[in-house]
């Protein structure tokens, strides 16, 4: 029985080394009330797989393998889990709501913004764009602003690293007039971006109106220098 074994693990191209070293661990592992011809031996790739009723164990480590076989099955396309087609479906349709949103943002901005909510509802994954794009959208309305602020909080939660989130953020806190707090935006914007040239320039307009001049030499230099 072990030759026979052995030939058949051999034609399925597990080494011959595997196969003995497993056959031997196998026989000396069994207790004597089941003998190797009492269960299957057969190969899961180059493993040496042994099953005993339901059970299912790799014969070399003793580690259980579960059962992945598929049977045969009527019609094109089986979906044992929704979740990788349900993902797919939310994808295609952020993306469409995106699309419509960026065309309504010149017609329709009342449309756009419930366009690019719509995105970052049904997106998988957090839509930087979409938070950008309804975020400026909302401070195109001075009314809004504390929505607007929201955006781009809840996009920064997300995005840290964004170097226009914190810009945008820092042009609505200027805005609401928290003169200390769009300041510290526009010097992180710089921190991640030192090449945004907006940032510098507004950090010089806020600098002049504090009445920092060397701020405001300083961030004016580097801003021409920038787009120079």
């Amino acid at each position: 029985m072990l030759l026979r074994t052995a030939f058949q693990l051999q034609s399925a191209k597990v080494s011959a080394r595997k196969i003995l070293r497993a056959l031997a661990e196998l026989k000396a592992e069994l207790p004597d009330e089941l003998p190797l011809s009492g269960i299957g031996i057969t190969s899961v790739g180059e493993t040496v797989a042994v099953r005993s009723g339901q059970a299912q164990w790799d014969a070399d480590s003793g580690q259980h393998l579960l059962d992945f076989e598929v049977a045969p099955i009527r019609g094109d396309v089986a979906f044992l889990d929704s979740a990788p087609r349900n993902q797919a479906k939310r994808d295609e349709q952020a993306a469409e709501w995106f699309a419509l949103a960026e065309e309504l943002a010149e017609t329709d901005a009342v449309g756009a913004q419930q366009a690019y909510r719509k995105v970052l509802e049904l997106a998988p994954s957090p839509h930087c764009h979409a938070y950008t794009n309804l975020g400026v959208l909302l401070c195109a309305t001075e009314t809004r602003c504390d929505e607007t602020l929201s955006v781009f909080d809840s996009a920064l939660q997300h995005f840290p690293e964004d170097a226009l989130l914190h810009f945008n953020r820092a042009v609505v806190l200027e805005e609401l007039k928290r003169y200390d707090a769009a300041e510290a935006a526009y010097q992180r914007c710089i921190e991640l971006d030192p090449t945004h040239a907006d940032a510098h320039f507004n950090l010089a307009r806020l600098s002049e109106i504090r009445g920092d001049k060397q701020g405001l030499v300083r961030h004016l230099s580097a801003y021409r220098r920038l787009v120079g």
